[in-house]
């Protein structure tokens, strides 16, 4: 069963958004870009921010 504030929030826009908790306890990264994942797909790595 999924947790508000722990699992995800909903956002300004009614959106419901997945914390990296929800993400973690899944186990897998599903490569859609989520904004809080914590294997970091689809994020420019620091290197690449710190050259720009």
């Amino acid at each position: 069963m999924l947790e508000e504030n722990i699992d995800y929030y909903i956002n300004e826009d009614g959106n419901f958004v997945f914390t990296d908790a929800y993400h973690l306890k899944r186990g897998y990264c599903c490569k859609n870009k989520c904004l809080h994942c914590p294997w970091k797909y689809g994020k420019a790595d620091d290197d690449e921010q710190i050259k720009k």
